[in-house]
C-alpha cells in the first residue's frame, strides 16, 4: 500500500510538470508567450499541483467558469525543491502561515470519477514575493491540454475509462531530498 502522504509527479532528471487551470484569457497569452504575462496576477498567490487527477477534480475536467482551460507547466526541479524547502503547511501556526513564501496543503487524491481515494495529492502555494520567480526562471515550458483533457472526460462519461487512462499523463513517486522529505511535506 502507497505512504498516505507522497508526492507523485510527471518529472524527468531536470523538470517536473505541475497543473494549473486559467481561463482563456489567461491561458491563451500564456501559451503564446511561453511563460506567465499579464493578465496571469503576479501579486497574488497561485497553486500549483502535480497531480492531473486533483486538478481534473478541481476544474471539472475543464468545465469549472474560469478554470476552462488545463496547463501543463513544466518547471525546473531545482524551483520546485526550493519552493518546498520555503513552504509552511496551511494547517500550521496561523502567524507562521501569514509569513510564509510557500504554502504547502494536502488534499485527497482523486479517480478519474472524482471519488476521494485514500492517499494525498499535495498542492504548493507560490506566494506574492516569489511569483516572478516562478514565472521568470523556474517555467521551463507551458502546454495546453484542454483537447486531451476534453477527450479524456467524454471517454469516460461514456464508458470508455480504460481508453481515457491512455490520455491521463503518468505519474511516479517524485525522489525528495531527505532534507525536504521532513522540513515541508507533513
Amino acid at each position: 500500500m502507497a505512504p498516505q502522504y507522497q508526492i507523485r509527479a510527471d518529472y524527468d532528471a531536470r523538470t517536473i510538470v505541475v497543473y494549473q487551470a486559467y481561463s482563456p484569457a489567461i491561458a491563451d497569452p500564456a501559451l503564446q508567450a511561453g511563460r506567465f504575462v499579464a493578465p496571469f496576477s503576479f501579486h497574488r498567490m497561485t497553486w500549483i499541483k502535480p497531480s492531473f487527477m486533483w486538478l481534473m477534480h478541481r476544474s471539472n475536467w475543464a468545465r469549472k467558469p474560469g478554470q476552462e482551460r488545463v496547463l501543463a507547466v513544466r518547471i525546473t526541479r531545482e524551483g520546485w525543491e526550493e519552493a518546498l524547502s520555503q513552504a509552511v503547511l496551511t494547517t500550521s501556526d496561523p502567524a507562521a502561515v501569514a509569513k510564509a513564501a510557500v504554502h504547502v496543503q494536502w488534499d485527497p487524491e482523486r479517480s478519474a470519477r472524482g471519488a476521494a481515494l485514500n492517499h494525498y495529492s499535495i498542492q504548493v502555494g507560490i506566494g506574492r514575493h516569489l511569483i516572478r520567480t516562478f514565472a521568470d526562471d523556474w517555467v521551463v515550458s507551458i502546454t495546453d491540454l484542454t483537447p486531451q483533457v476534453r477527450k479524456a472526460a467524454s471517454l469516460i462519461q461514456t464508458g470508455h475509462a480504460a481508453k481515457a487512462q491512455r490520455l491521463i499523463p503518468t505519474e511516479r513517486v517524485y525522489p525528495l531530498p531527505r532534507a525536504l522529505e521532513v522540513a515541508s511535506v507533513r
